[in-house]
């Protein structure tokens, strides 16, 4: 750019666009928002001034002009936690590779998110949401993909698989004997923690057994050490916890161990994720491994075609989930592959 031209760019103002395109200033305003009230001719008009001024480089203007923001919004309830973090690392690293920028929005409750959904709306091309019934996030017509959540006719949906992987580190306990097994979460509180505790029911159903009741706890360190309290207490009978994820599991395996039960050999514990900490505790924790950046990152994937112009898949988006037996389960030591990060 000549010195000549910075300088014009730098002087214009909104008030020289519109005395140049002889519109008003609130008619600029609409043209650069991307606003549908503006006929194509005052557009065009608007346009040409902004180029001639400099005033936005004619890129941005026009991308502005057909409502473009390069930009998508991801939806999460909170970002406490290894979980959450991951996943935003594969969205915003698949988003960065595609040229688009992401914008954040923390919303705890399903009003929250329908909420956040229709705010953002208005400044992105797209967006995600994770773990929401989908009749809580209308009211927007902008591409939408659903993250860990309900599958649903005409919505993309990006999850990792969960019955079977819970259904297989359920029989493992079994195998070991164990038979007064305890699923640790709320099955209700997200679509995700639902099937994984379909996957412990299955696995008993299929040996002719009864399931007990699960153990309701909210996905957080405190939840966890409260519920190992209630198994010290005896309040709770089990020889083996199946949690809903590690987050809870080594929290209730510290708390144990500080109280003077075993692990494994009074209690069995595994859990769901492969949190980098589950490696290093000691017994390390049994787990189910899910590619959570990789779930984060074909989100973002799957969002920029819709905002191309693809039409949904009706294929809800299952990426495998790989259960990683080391020894809170009662096994020696790991089998399998080391993990895999994006």
């Amino acid at each position: 750019m000549t010195e000549q031209a910075r300088n014009r760019q730098q002087s214009a103002t909104i008030y020289a666009v519109a005395d140049l395109a002889q519109v008003s200033i609130a008619t600029v305003s609409r043209v650069l928002q991307g606003s549908p009230v503006v006929t194509e001719k005052t557009r065009q008009k608007v346009l040409a001034a902004v180029d001639q001024l400099d005033y936005l480089p004619s890129g941005a203007a026009r991308s502005l002009a057909v409502r473009h923001h390069d930009t998508y919004g991801l939806v999460l309830p909170e970002l406490s936690g290894p979980y959450y973090a991951e996943l935003l690392v594969g969205f915003e690293t698949r988003a960065a590779q595609l040229d688009q920028s992401v914008m954040l929005v923390l919303a705890g409750t399903k009003k929250d998110r329908g909420q956040a959904v229709r705010t953002l709306a208005t400044r992105v091309d797209g967006i995600a949401v994770l773990g929401s019934d989908v009749a809580h996030v209308g009211g927007s017509t902008k591409p939408l993909v659903v993250i860990a959540g309900h599958a649903s006719s005409g919505i993309e949906t990006v999850t990792a698989e969960n019955i079977e992987g819970a259904r297989r580190i359920t029989e493992h306990l079994l195998d070991h004997g164990r038979t007064r097994l305890r699923f640790v979460g709320d099955p209700s509180a997200a679509h995700d923690v639902g099937e994984r505790h379909q996957g412990f029911l299955a696995a008993h159903h299929d040996r002719g057994l009864e399931p007990a009741a699960p153990v309701l706890a909210s996905f957080r360190e405190e939840e966890g050490t409260a519920v190992a309290e209630r198994i010290v207490a005896g309040d709770i009978d089990t020889d083996a916890l199946v949690c809903g994820n590690d987050e809870l599991a080594l929290a209730i395996m510290a708390r144990l161990t500080d109280r003077g039960v075993s692990v494994p050999g009074d209690i069995a514990v595994v859990g769901w994720d492969d949190v980098m900490t589950s490696r290093y505790v000691r017994p390390g924790l049994t787990t189910v491994r899910q590619p959570v950046q990789a779930v984060g990152a074909l989100a973002a994937d799957r969002l920029h075609h819709l905002v191309s112009g693809a039409a949904p898949s009706a294929v809800r988006h299952v990426l495998p989930t790989e259960v990683v037996i080391r020894s809170s389960c009662g096994c020696p030591g790991e089998v399998g592959p080391p993990p895999s990060r994006p």
